[in-house]
């Protein structure tokens, strides 16, 4: 039921948007993988963001049956959940190996492939990673919801040199850079809207940070909502 990656076969089992794959993906398998891997083991490594002390805490390790996950640790949209069981290993050639889930693996494969085949400057790529790191803040400072990464449906790409800004509605010299390396349109690994990397990951139904609404512009993430 798990797709095996492969760049002749399976690697094109989501030529379409991924959005549709998502529904043929979920409506095929998540269902009835949860039915079938109740008893399974789901295990995963976490941590909490403190937004007073700008710091991870609670390191923790999980382990509990698939049966006993809660609505938040399982994407609503796609059916990936914070387990590393659901995730699979990315290696491709100039790219150091990076995870995400099962359903995105095939066509994210492919097309990370193909841009690296093109001559397309791709320096690191991060993906699966679990941490509460957005949504509300409880009365301690800490973030309180899962981040998209955390499901393996987010990729951050040449951090770097695509950082994350707040005090940000709109690019200026008043954005505040948070995370990663400063941005530098036109410099070697940067992203634009124009890139032929947010193109391309975009054509599978990624949103890219950097032109999401909002006080924060993240030039290195790439997700099915953009944040």
């Amino acid at each position: 039921m798990i797709p095996h990656i492969d760049n002749n076969k399976n690697s094109r089992t989501c030529s379409l948007s991924l959005q549709i794959c998502f529904v043929v993906f979920v409506y095929f398998t998540s269902s009835n993988c949860i039915a079938v891997n109740a008893e399974k083991l789901c295990s995963y490594q976490t941590y909490e963001w403190n937004t007073n002390d700008k710091k991870a805490i609670h390191y923790q390790l999980i382990n509990k049956k698939y049966k006993e996950l809660t609505a938040d640790e399982v994407d609503a949209f796609t059916g990936c959940s914070v387990c590393e069981q659901d995730q699979r290993l990315i290696n491709i050639p100039t790219v150091k190996p990076f995870k995400v889930c099962y359903i995105i693996a095939p066509l994210l494969y492919e097309i990370i492939t193909e841009l690296v085949n093109r001559g397309q400057v791709l320096n690191s790529i991060t993906g699966y990673r679990v941490g509460r790191t957005r949504g509300d803040i409880d009365e301690k400072g800490n973030r309180t919801k899962f981040s998209n990464h955390s499901y393996g449906i987010a990729i951050d790409v040449n951090a770097a040199v695509n950082g994350l800004y707040d005090n940000c509605l709109s690019f200026n010299s008043n954005c505040r850079l948070i995370r990663g390396g400063r941005w530098v349109p036109g410099k070697s690994g940067s992203l634009t809207k124009d890139s032929e990397t947010v193109h391309a990951l975009e054509s599978m139904g990624l949103k890219w940070g950097g032109v999401m609404p909002g006080k924060q512009k993240d030039f290195m993430h790439f997700s099915p909502t953009g944040y």
